[in-house]
C-alpha cells in the first residue's frame, strides 16, 4: 500500500512539474509576444506622386527632418522640430502627402545630394534627436494638436485664425519670437513688380495700394489694390511673398515690397526655436514656448 502511494505520489509530482513548465513556456511566449507587437514599426502613409508610399515612423521623421530644418542647427532645436513633425504625422492620422501642406519629406538620395560630406554627421545627429524623444508628442485635452511650424516670423508669431480659416485654437496663440530677426539671415527680403505685372495678378486696370490695417503681429490685415478689399495671405499668395508681413513703396517705376520672416507664422518658428536652443533652452521649453497649454507625453 505504501508502494502504492509512492508511485501515486511520483506520477502527481511529474505531472505538476510538466504543468509548470508548460505554464511558464506559454507565459514566456506570451510575453515575448507582446514584445514583438509593441516593437513593430508604426508605418506612415506617405503620397509622393500619386503613390501611396508605407514607410516606418522613424525613417519618415528623418526625412521630415532632413527637409524641414536646417541640420547644422542646434540639437535642441532639433528635437523640437522631431516632436513637432511626430505629432503633427499622428494629428493627421498617419496619412500625408510630400508637399508643403504636409511635411517635406526628403529621400536618402536627397540627402546624401544636399549635405554632401555633412552626409554621416547630419544623419547621426537628426537620428539621435529621434531616439532621445522616442515616442514624444503633444497633446491638448488629451487630443494631439495641430502642431504648425514654418521657418521665422517678423517677431511674433499669428493666432492660428488670424491667417488660415479655422476656429481659435488655445495652444496655436501668437507669442514673442524676436529671436528671428537676428539669428535668420533672410529674414528681410524684397522683391519688386511693375505696374502691368500686378495689374495682371489683381486683374485690374488700376493700381492703387493701400493697407488699410494690421494685425496685433505685425502682419497686414487688409490690403486695398485697384478699390477692392485682399487679406495679407491672399496678397502673399498671389505675388509669392515670403510673408504676409510687408510693406509697399513705389521706387524707380516699380512696386517694391518688403517682408519679414517666412512662412505662415503659426505655431513653432524653426528660427525661433534655434535661438532659444542658443541661449541654453531644452527642446521642451521651446515646445512650450510656442505651443502654449500643451502637454508633452509618450505615445
Amino acid at each position: 500500500m505504501r508502494e502504492i502511494s509512492v508511485k501515486l505520489g511520483i506520477v502527481i509530482l511529474v505531472g505538476a512539474i510538466f504543468l509548470s513548465m508548460n505554464y511558464y513556456q506559454a507565459k514566456e511566449e506570451t510575453i515575448q509576444g507582446k514584445k514583438e507587437i509593441k516593437e513593430e514599426p508604426v508605418k506612415v502613409a506617405v503620397t509622393i506622386d500619386n503613390n501611396v508610399n508605407y514607410v516606418d515612423l522613424d525613417d519618415y521623421l528623418l526625412g521630415v527632418v532632413a527637409g524641414e530644418m536646417p541640420a547644422n542647427f542646434e540639437t535642441e532645436a532639433l528635437k523640437a522640430q522631431v516632436v513637432a513633425s511626430r505629432t503633427f504625422v499622428y494629428n493627421r492620422n498617419l496619412s500625408v502627402d510630400n508637399t508643403t501642406n504636409s511635411q517635406v519629406y526628403l529621400s536618402e538620395d536627397k540627402m546624401k545630394e544636399n549635405w554632401g560630406n555633412k552626409y554621416d554627421e547630419y544623419y547621426q545627429k537628426i537620428s539621435t534627436a529621434i531616439k532621445e524623444t522616442k515616442n514624444e508628442v503633444m497633446k491638448y485635452q488629451g487630443d494631439y494638436i495641430s502642431a504648425l511650424f514654418f521657418s521665422s516670423s517678423n517677431g511674433y508669431t499669428e493666432n492660428v485664425e488670424d491667417y488660415f480659416e479655422s476656429s481659435p485654437l488655445p495652444y496655436l496663440r501668437s507669442v514673442d519670437s524676436h529671436w528671428d530677426l537676428t539669428i535668420d539671415p533672410k529674414n528681410t527680403r524684397q522683391v519688386s513688380f511693375t505696374k502691368q505685372e500686378l495689374k495682371e495678378k489683381f486683374n485690374c486696370q488700376d493700381i492703387n495700394f493701400n493697407i488699410i490695417a494690421y494685425k496685433k503681429s505685425g502682419r497686414v490685415a487688409t490690403l486695398s489694390v485697384g478699390g477692392k478689399n485682399y487679406s495679407g495671405r491672399q496678397v502673399r499668395e498671389k505675388l509669392g511673398l515670403s510673408s504676409s508681413c510687408f510693406t509697399v513703396e513705389y521706387v524707380s517705376n516699380k512696386y517694391v515690397f518688403t517682408t519679414k520672416g517666412s512662412g505662415h507664422g503659426v505655431g513653432m518658428s524653426q528660427y525661433g526655436a534655434q535661438g532659444m536652443a542658443l541661449e541654453g533652452s531644452n527642446y521642451k521649453e521651446i515646445l512650450n514656448h510656442y505651443y502654449t497649454n500643451i502637454e508633452i507625453v509618450n505615445n
